[in-house]
């Protein structure tokens, strides 16, 4: 039995002795019989001579051992890289530096050496072997703990930069005089320089996109002036920034094309420039819509200034019209002759027609949401009040009080008396009746809205419409407590009082209703236009994703894929509410009915392109995958 093992393992030593491995008193009894030291050594003997006795580095000389050769390729990997010196396969190794500068070396775009210069040993050494297993197909012989010691095996270090070898054994030129960390430090700036840029870009495309701006002109014309300077500062710092980082891809493009590099989706220039692009069409609506908005605020700005002016005007009127009945009640008082009496209506009659020019100013301020505009109500509605009083007054003290002092004043004259103060309250009834109609024929004639921002203005405005009509009340009541004052009128002021109920009656009615179909209308259209915008995003996004062959991650695509119909589950369940409810507002014949099926349409083609778009991806994960399959140097 032990002769016949004496003779196997005789027969393996002269096979080789024959492929000329080197046996140093090695007999066939020292293996047979099972020394440790003799047979471990023999195994590392057989994995030295086959696994790195094929090694060739430019520059080695003849005499020159395996293990020599391989610590040459391994200087020559890492030659350039600051702090690092391979002198060994034990201690130089420890850090993980060296395994990450080779394949830095191989493939800069696998390993940034700005981190490796940061992290910790551990964390170098399996992110070394963690990267060449995953990405250069070396199997994973160490464990970064096994390392990371004072004194790593040396066997061990050279087993495993071997394999590296057998990976990537051409030490890669010097490109256009770049060396590797040059190259990496470079590609670095350019993708710090676009990352920035892009945050940018989308950042400032998303503040332009917004269609709301603030109610006051003040803070629009803030806004104005922030816009312009951007346009004329920040703008084109952004462009000398965009144009310097294309420059900076141009010195890299070489590298790009030889794989050296690879770009990320979204960084090569032409994905800038789209981005660039968006931002400009979002400038340019931008401006486009502030002006508009400066435009309208300053108008309404101008009624402001107007209002504040003309108002003041009037309570001057009324304030000299107050005047001259104080002095005309006192001289009546005191029975003597009235001083310019005639002059009192006329300047009430002047401040009436003023007052109502303003009431239709107010009311452009309010349809405009402008934010003082219930304040300039307020005031002129109280110049209202006031012309009542003084002409109530006016009529009760002076036109009444006359016929007390002139005792010759016939029957006949006391009547007219009587007559001009029924015809001053019948005239403010007059008034609060043409109030009611003016703004019925505004309720029947309003709009209702294309989009949201038209839909919530009208809503807006409808609301302090509604508030001024609820108020109104108060008004219609005064004038039925004034037909106590009524003599020979009394039926005709009653059958005034009584229209002015029936029509006030219906203009409620009329702006509860339109009050209720505007909340309906603009809850819908919030909800169709939020899954409109999430529709379009989602296309955007699915049309601009990277089908090429520079983003060779499967699965990635198809978790991406996954993920799409996951929410279009979803969105479909929330599209069919909001179709569902369009249905029922135009079964209820909502009086903005074509606003809802122009939202409904939208919802409808934007939802089939959607799902047209799902075929299109699901024929490029099978294209790619085909691809891949094929060409799998590509992964």
């Amino acid at each position: 039995m032990r002769f016949h093992k004496l003779q196997n393992v005789q027969i393996a030593l002269d096979f080789l002795k024959l492929r000329q491995v080197k046996l140093v008193n090695i007999r066939n009894d020292d293996i047979a019989d099972g020394n440790p030291k003799l047979t471990l050594g023999l195994i590392w003997t057989i994995i030295l001579h086959f696994q790195i006795s094929d090694i060739q580095v430019s520059g080695q000389s003849e005499d020159m051992t395996a293990k020599e050769k391989l610590l040459l390729w391994s200087q020559r990997m890492t030659d350039g890289y600051q702090g690092l010196r391979c002198d060994n396969f034990t201690s130089s190794w420890r850090d993980g530096r060296l395994f990450n500068a080779i394949i830095h070396r191989h493939k800069p775009m696998l390993i940034d050496m700005n981190r490796v210069y940061r992290q910790t040993n551990i964390q170098n050494l399996d992110q070394a072997f963690t990267v060449a297993e995953r990405d250069l197909g070396v199997t994973r012989l160490l464990d970064p703990e096994d390392v990371d010691v004072p004194q790593p095996d040396e066997k061990s270090i050279i087993t495993y930069v071997s394999s590296l070898y057998d990976a990537m054994p051409r030490v890669p030129d010097v490109q256009e005089g770049v060396r590797a960390n040059e190259l990496e430090l470079r590609w670095h700036e350019y993708y710090e320089r676009v990352t920035m840029l892009l945050q940018w870009i989308r950042h400032y495309t998303v503040i332009f996109e917004e269609k709301r701006f603030p109610a006051s002109y003040e803070e629009i014309e803030i806004l104005w002036r922030q816009f312009l300077k951007f346009k004329e500062t920040d703008l084109p710092n952004k462009e000398a920034d965009k144009n310097q980082s294309r420059f900076q891809y141009q010195s890299l493009e070489g590298a790009v094309k030889s794989g050296q590099l690879k770009v990320p989706p979204g960084y090569h220039p032409l994905d800038v420039e789209k981005e660039w692009g968006k931002l400009h069409v979002s400038i340019l609506e931008r401006e486009k819509l502030l002006r508009i908005e400066l435009e309208r605020l300053e108008r309404l700005q101008r009624i402001v200034s107007k209002l504040q002016m003309e108002s003041g005007l009037c309570e001057e009127q009324l304030n000299q019209a107050d005047a001259l009945l104080q002095t005309n009640i006192r001289l009546l008082n005191a029975g003597k002759p009235l001083q310019r009496a005639g002059d009192i209506e006329r300047d009430l009659d002047k401040a009436d027609t003023m007052i109502r020019v303003l009431f239709n100013d107010v009311q452009a301020l309010k349809d405009g949401r402008h934010p003082q505009g219930e304040q300039m109500y307020r005031r002129v509605y109280r110049l209202h009040e006031r012309l009542v009083a003084i002409r109530t007054e006016y009529n009760l003290r002076i036109k009444s009080g006359a016929t007390q002092v002139i005792t010759q004043v016939t029957q006949v004259s006391q009547q007219t008396m009587r007559s001009e103060v029924d015809e001053v309250t019948l005239r403010y009834l007059q008034d609060l009746l043409g109030w009611v109609e003016e703004n019925q024929k505004r309720i029947n004639a309003a709009e209702w809205g294309s989009d949201l921002p038209s839909v919530e203005s009208h809503l807006g405005s409808h609301r302090g419409l509604h508030q001024s009509i609820n108020e109104f009340r108060s008004k219609i009541e005064r004038a039925r407590a004034d037909e106590a004052q009524m003599s020979g009128t009394r039926g005709t002021y009653q059958e005034y009082l009584g229209k002015l109920d029936l029509l006030y009656a219906k203009l409620l009615n009329s702006s509860k209703s339109r009050l209720r179909h505007l909340e309906s209308l603009h809850a819908f259209v919030v909800a169709a236009t939020k899954e409109l915008m999430w529709l379009n995003d989602k296309e955007e996004e699915e049309v601009n994703f990277d089908w090429s062959e520079r983003n060779a991650n499967m699965t990635s695509k198809k978790d991406n894929y996954s993920g799409l119909m996951r929410e279009l589950e979803l969105k479909e369940r929330k599209i069919k509410e909001i179709q569902n409810t369009g249905d029922r507002l135009l079964r209820e014949d909502h009086p903005g009915k074509t606003t809802v099926e122009a939202f409904q349409a939208a919802l409808q083609t934007q939802w089939s392109w959607m799902l047209q778009l799902c075929c299109c991806i699901e024929a490029h994960l099978k294209e790619n995958t085909a691809y891949f399959q094929v060409w799998p140097e590509d992964v």
